[in-house]
């Protein structure tokens, strides 16, 4: 297995680049390799780079301080309800599993992550992607892209300047928000709801014609972005997000444990390969969602419209799951549109 930070010539190099996309560099694009310092490749501390869905800031309360679901329990829609906040973090996810507990497929962790290389096997050419937060779900997402071969810009609200470690580990281009999804083809909104009204006017103005949003987010009404009205009488969250940036969204990622967006992928085929739910109306948008998703290397089960989306926010059997594509649609079929009392204002 590569390993950052070990010295390779170009000749290696060069017979890896096929595969970069799945060297589990542990979220070091191949082009820094040579480079790079060895980091991200142990196991992570309770503070580890864990997340779920929306979040802009360095990093996600890990296994304490949020509504978190076990492992066990996010299968059910439970969470283990708040707890004392972590120092130094700023946003709130479920936590993530274990390192060496088990995949819903029975394979271990350690079994994950040496079922690598991917091949070379890719639905969606290199494309001009925007990411509009930088938390663990957008900072994962843009190590991941740029390991592809995508040209990423990604923003937070702090600013470009405090995206340097970032931009230099990864090859994304910092940028401001207003300036993210200029030319972009795929735009993904990372932030936390309650900042979404907030995000500059005219935000997808300069973007790709026909650009396909992501949207990951998820409501915390108790514990971090206080009372939606229009959501708590039933609007589907990305449905109230959609509204206020004025343009189609598809839902995805909003329940996927940030680690796994490093650690989990599969070639197109595996046995028990993980599946993430995908929700919107518009056909082509969602498509191209999915595509990037597969090349991620993961499944898609398709949600339905954003209507239906529900089946896929905090509290539901698919919010945190890892199975497989039908795992994942029993799950959603099993979700019931009732907020629980956890998960309103």
């Amino acid at each position: 297995m590569v390993r950052a930070g070990h010295p390779l010539d170009d000749d290696i190099a060069r017979l890896l680049a096929p595969y970069r996309q799945f060297v589990p560099l542990c979220g070091i694009g191949l082009h820094r390799l040579r480079d790079a310092p060895r980091r991200h490749c142990d196991a992570p501390s309770v503070n580890g780079p864990y997340g779920l869905g929306d979040q802009d800031g360095p990093a996600a309360i890990g296994p304490v301080g949020h509504p978190s679901p076990s492992r066990a329990s996010a299968r059910q829609g439970h969470s283990n309800g708040p707890q004392r906040p972590s120092p130094g973090f700023t946003s709130l996810h479920p936590a993530a599993p274990a390192r060496n507990s088990s995949s819903d497929s029975g394979v271990g962790w350690s079994d994950r992550t040496t079922a690598l290389p991917l091949g070379t096997y890719r639905k969606v050419g290199s494309m001009k992607i925007g990411i509009i937060g930088a938390g663990n779900i957008g900072g994962n997402l843009t190590r991941r892209l740029t390991a592809l071969g995508h040209d990423v810009s990604v923003a937070n609200s702090r600013g470009p300047e405090t995206l340097t470690a970032l931009a230099e580990e990864t090859g994304a281009t910092p940028v401001t928000a207003s300036e993210a999804a200029r030319g972009a083809r795929i735009v993904v909104v990372t932030v936390p709801l309650k900042a979404v009204p907030d995000l500059p006017s005219g935000l997808l103005d300069g973007a790709a014609e026909g650009v396909a949003v992501i949207d990951t987010g998820n409501y915390y009404p108790q514990q971090r972005d206080g009372r939606i009205a229009a959501i708590e009488d039933g609007l589907p969250e990305s449905r109230w997000t959609e509204q206020q940036l004025g343009h189609p969204v598809v839902k995805a990622f909003n329940g996927t444990y940030a680690q796994d967006i490093l650690d989990r992928g599969r070639p197109a085929g595996t046995l028990g390969r993980q599946a993430l739910p995908v929700a919107g109306d518009d056909p082509v948008a969602k498509q191209a969602v999915r595509d990037l998703i597969d090349e991620l290397g993961f499944d898609t089960v398709d949600a339905g419209g954003l209507d239906e989306s529900w089946r896929q926010q905090p509290g539901t059997p698919v919010y945190g799951h890892q199975g497989d594509a039908d795992a994942v649609a029993k799950a959603l079929a099993e979700a019931s549109p009732e907020r629980t009392a956890e998960w309103r204002a």
